[in-house]
């Protein structure tokens, strides 16, 4: 069965200067929702364009600043027609976690690292290394949250029921960007060694379709970083 999964990067958000993104609480701001809102918009043309049927369900990360992002998707959808557009939430799809360190400035983690004697200075470009993790309770590296919305992505791939003569069946996935790329890496979509240097633009669709060779990238554009010091969600 042929059918496609948008990916969808939550747009920007309140978040505190020189914190990580990980799980923060914080809601998007204006600028977040007008790229939601032009999102949502660029993928329904690219839709028409192309005879894609959008499926109803859209899934989300229970972060605030993703299900926002998705519920305008879902508010733009009904509007649109789709009446039966809504929005389900999975902890599957958060971003990374920072475990004790949640909500802690980068300074303030690096501090607690260093007094803590268990452990060794943190290594030059922690946040963005693909196999790093904190040694904190409940910290995940990027590589083990791709994995988590790599699997969460094949099983509801599992449940699709795309309808007869619709076009290709487009699933939308509202997450974060760094546990995203890494489940893109993770499904063969991106070259696992090069995910450290890609990002994803907020509220911007990317499209891959799934088929008997593999996934194929139909449509949208990762974000090629430019500075080692860009935050690597």
């Amino acid at each position: 069965m042929e059918f496609a999964v948008c990916f969808v990067r939550h747009g920007q958000y309140a978040q505190p200067p020189g914190v990580p993104s990980a799980h923060l609480p914080h809601p998007l701001v204006e600028e977040g929702r007008a790229q939601s809102r032009a999102g949502l918009q660029t993928l329904q043309r690219e839709a028409a364009a192309r005879g894609w049927t959008l499926c109803p369900v859209l899934d989300a990360s229970p972060l605030l600043r993703a299900w926002e992002t998705a519920t305008l998707f879902a508010e733009g959808l009904r509007t649109s027609g789709m009446g039966d557009a809504r929005v389900e939430t999975f902890d599957a799809l958060t971003e990374r976690s920072l475990g004790a360190a949640a909500n802690l400035t980068v300074p303030e983690i690096e501090a607690v690292i260093e007094r803590d004697p268990r452990f060794e200075p943190l290594p030059p470009g922690w946040k963005r290394t693909s196999d790093f993790r904190l040694p904190f309770v409940g910290a995940e590296s990027l590589r083990e949250a791709g994995a988590r919305v790599a699997a969460h992505v094949r099983r509801r791939a599992e449940q699709l029921q795309p309808p007869p003569g619709q076009g290709l069946y487009v699933k939308v996935v509202v997450g974060h960007g760094g546990s995203i790329r890494h489940a893109a890496a993770a499904l063969g979509m991106l070259e696992p060694t090069g995910v450290d240097r890609l990002s994803m633009h907020h509220g911007t669709p990317i499209v891959h379709v799934h088929r008997a060779h593999g996934w194929e990238h139909v449509y949208g554009a990762w974000k090629q970083r430019t500075q080692a010091s860009e935050d690597p969600h």
